[in-house]
């Protein structure tokens, strides 16, 4: 009999550790999902089987090549330009089915007798049979209903609560005749359970459930994967270990030292050429691969590291997962649930917070602590504050999710009920980001004075007259269009201080939040006279009689921001004629180049009017260049 094993998902559920390996050959117990399964299927005299595949074939392919090694007989359907689904890629070789065969899962572990199901099979002259099970909450699986016969009369795909009928589901795995293929179109997407099953039900097909006795684990999602390990190292299924059993629950590799001060509790499983070391406590339940170093004084709760992997000395690891080849420095803690992908670096003394993914070819700074997952950029950083406040790559590094949280962090540090001012470029990305952080500072406590589009001298500016404890600009980087930069102010409108910054990182990485009551939910208000204020305070600086008394003609170069906004209400103010160009809000942020093309159209513009000068205001209104009379630009 041949056996069609349907390994092409991607696992995206499983992630990240299927970013570089396809589900079925993701490790339990040291072998992957499908060495299991084919060693299922010899172990019930299935020696042929054809692999299915579409996510990193070659994965597989190179694993198992004809299958010699394992004591089968191996070939290959790729599906190569689009998946066919779970019957369509059967249907895509049934030139090779020629007798009666067998579909199995290639993401289950199972022990089910396969044996018997083809012979009830077999018995009731059956055209299709589902090898189902019983499991205690059905919702995420396919249930099915038989007769006294265990002739299938219903499906129900995924139920919910109120729709389960029965505890009976569906496995994935099934004992076929070549000719219910023919119900199936050629090189078209199609599955067993929504095509193929209903169809043949339609047709009075004699189809068939076969309630098997055993272990069945859908290892669909993180938690199964974990539990699986689990189970399998308890012996609640039958599994093919890859090493002998050194002792009672206590499964080794060859050439693996263990430090004779190792303290290790059973069941755990410990692979080929390891090491060990001095005062490792490793505690029951714990997988360790292949090539695996655990230095002193490590302490293992039940991880699962995969091969290749470095954990050293003193480091936590609790119920997580550690993929191929990564390193876990010294004194670090990866806490329940988190999953660190392959090729990584943990650096010393960091914390990867429970539940939390690290996607393949990661570095998590020392001393970081990493709350959320780090699926973009490389690196996880122990710091939020750089030389010029917090900047990031825009909707990546600065996401709303992010800003929430910084605003959470900032607010915290600040006593219930305080003030704080927002403003923000003229671009929808930093009204986004904005708007987050206003929800973080409201769920702390905090009011907040919304400026809105407001250049950041005029928030400077404004600031002190507003009672506020401090602000925050955000904008997109001056230097670096596709990054964000939020810049936080004290109550003076300077940048805060090294220390402030320290204590608004704290509070963002030991996640020290206030939460407050729903009556002390901050409020958002929106000042006005804003550029009066700032007017006023500028004109302090300025010999106003003078430009008064020039009757100047000045051309101001918006360059599509809004900074320049405020010079022409200025210079009207004292009397002063203003030409503006390029007054329309730009959404991206201009190039250097466009930027000296404006520069020369200004030059050109002052040069035609008759101007006494032009002026262009960069977008962050800090910088501005100076055209004179003849068109010529002044640069400091």
């Amino acid at each position: 009999m041949r056996a069609v094993l349907m390994a092409g998902g991607s696992g995206t559920r499983l992630r990240p550790l299927t970013c570089d390996l396809p589900k079925p050959m993701v490790p339990i117990l040291n072998r992957p999902i499908a060495e299991h399964i084919v060693n299922l299927l010899k172990r019930h005299n299935i020696t042929e089987v054809i692999a299915t595949l579409y996510y990193l074939p070659d994965v597989m392919r190179d694993y198992f090549q004809d299958g010699s090694d394992f004591g089968v007989k191996m070939t290959y359907a790729v599906e190569e330009e689009q998946p066919l689904g779970t019957a369509g890629c059967v249907k895509n070789i049934s030139e090779l089915l020629n007798e009666t065969f067998l579909v199995i899962s290639g993401d289950s572990i199972t022990d089910f007798d396969l044996t018997a199901a083809i012979e009830f099979h077999k018995a009731k002259k059956s055209k299709a049979t589902l090898i189902l099970t019983r499991v205690p909450n059905p919702v995420e699986f396919g249930v099915v209903i038989t007769d006294k016969e265990m002739r299938i009369r219903r499906f129900l795909e995924k139920p919910s609560t109120s729709e389960i009928f029965s505890d009976t589901v569906n496995t994935g795995t099934y004992i076929l005749e070549p000719s219910v293929l023919e119900y199936l179109p050629s090189n078209e997407e199609c599955d067993f359970s929504k095509d193929l099953f209903p169809k043949l039900l339609e047709k009075d097909e004699p189809m068939y459930g076969y309630v098997a006795e055993g272990y069945w684990c859908d290892v669909g999602h993180l938690e199964a994967y974990r539990e699986a390990q689990y189970d399998g190292l308890m012996n609640k299924v039958t599994l093919d270990f890859a090493y002998p059993e050194q002792s009672s629950g206590m499964w080794v590799g060859q050439n693996t030292y263990i430090d004779p001060t190792a303290k290790i509790e059973t069941p755990v499983l410990i692979g080929s050429n390891c090491r060990i070391g001095p005062n490792a406590h490793i505690e029951a339940g714990t997988v360790i691969g292949d090539n695996v170093t655990i230095s002193a004084h490590a302490n293992l709760k039940r991880p699962i590291i995969w091969n290749g992997a470095l954990i050293g000395e003193e480091v936590n690891l609790s119920a997580c997962t550690i993929s191929r080849g990564t390193r876990v420095d010294r004194r670090a803690q990866v806490l329940e649930g988190a999953v660190v992908g392959s090729l990584s670096k943990v650096g010393e003394e960091a914390q990867i917070s429970p539940t939390v993914r690290v996607w393949p070819n990661k570095t998590i700074e020392s001393g970081a602590t990493l709350n959320i997952n780090l699926i973009w950029g490389n690196t996880a950083q122990r710091n939020l504050f750089g030389q010029r406040g917090v900047q990031g790559l825009a909707n990546i590094d600065i996401t709303p999710e992010f800003a929430v949280k910084l605003g959470a962090a900032y607010g915290s540090t600040l006593k219930l009920g305080s003030q704080v001012s927002l403003s923000r470029d003229q671009r929808s990305i930093c009204r986004m980001v904005t708007r987050s952080l206003i929800g973080g500072l409201m769920s702390v406590g905090v009011d907040v004075q919304n400026l809105d589009a407001t250049a950041i001298p005029v928030a400077r500016t404004v600031v002190p007259t507003l009672g506020v404890s401090g602000g925050i600009h955000v904008r997109v980087h001056p230097d670096r269009p596709d990054h964000i930069l939020i810049e936080v102010i004290d109550a003076k409108g300077i940048n805060i201080s090294k220390g402030k910054e320290k204590k608004i990182e704290g509070a963002y990485f030991k996640e020290d939040l206030r939460r407050v009551q729903i009556n002390d939910i901050g409020n958002v208000n929106y000042p006005i006279q804003l550029i009066d204020i700032y007017g006023t305070a500028f004109e302090k600086h300025l010999n106003v009689e003078a430009i008064r008394n020039s009757s100047a003609k000045v051309v101001i170069d918006y360059a599509y921001a809004v900074s320049g906004a405020v010079l022409p209400q200025l210079l009207a103010k004292f009397g002063a004629d203003a030409v503006v160009l390029n007054a329309s809000l730009k959404q991206t942020a201009i190039s250097t180049e466009e930027r000296e093309s404006l520069l020369n159209q200004l030059g050109q513009v002052v040069e035609a009017l008759k101007a006494n000068f032009g002026v262009q205001v960069s977008a962050n209104g800090e910088q501005l260049i100076l055209v004179d009379e003849s068109g010529i630009s002044i640069r400091g």
